[in-house]
């Protein structure tokens, strides 16, 4: 099953009406689910749940970007349509239901198990360790201008960060606290 939602999801990818390019496949997705598997054996979460729910979190934005706004939402349904289809139990439907939708910074809805935090965690650590796929959705894809594409990253790596687990933060501080630095408009003169 696994291995068919993940060719599923990768060739909705590779569609052209994929507004965000084939690349969110191997830059975001993949890595997000790979954080979920290491957090989970970490933690002692259901990886399984922790798995899916990470493979699946963007599934709406990729098949309809006119689902970008509420993808978490429309995201967590195609889930569970695609789960039932494989007879899969309906509890663990409903946890990866509620990583789902809980796995945005950029939405008040707070998770309500391990697993969520850790699908949460895994989406925050897969933008914090690839910063050249952040600026490139930002100007590549999303065509911002200069100013506004940098303020979207920092931004976007603020919020990741700030919905990170204590043991993500770990993993992630000093790549978080190089790229913040560097990121930060300074002249880089020395003060007398």
């Amino acid at each position: 099953m696994l291995d068919e939602i993940k060719r599923l999801v990768e060739e909705a990818c590779r569609r052209e009406s994929n507004y965000f390019g084939y690349g969110i496949w191997k830059h975001h997705i993949l890595e997000t689910m790979r954080y979920a598997e290491y957090l989970a054996d970490k933690l002692n979460a259901d990886k399984e749940i922790c798995v899916l729910a990470a493979l699946l979190h963007d599934y709406a934005s990729v098949i309809d970007y006119n689902l970008y706004r509420d993808h978490h939402i429309y995201s967590a349904r195609f889930a569970e349509e695609i789960l039932r289809r494989y007879s899969y139990p309906e509890n663990k439907i409903k946890a990866i239901k509620q990583c789902i939708v809980s796995h945005r910074a950029s939405v008040a809805i707070e998770p309500e198990t391990l697993e969520a935090e850790v699908v949460r965690s895994a989406d925050g650590l897969a933008h914090i360790f690839n910063i050249p796929s952040l600026y490139y959705l930002a100007y590549s894809i999303h065509k911002l201008d200069l100013e506004a594409g940098h303020e979207w990253v920092m931004r976007k790596l603020m919020d990741s960060w700030g919905k990170l687990m204590p043991e993500a933060k770990g993993i992630a501080e000093y790549k978080y606290r190089a790229a913040i630095k560097a990121l930060t408009y300074e002249l880089g003169i020395p003060t007398k």
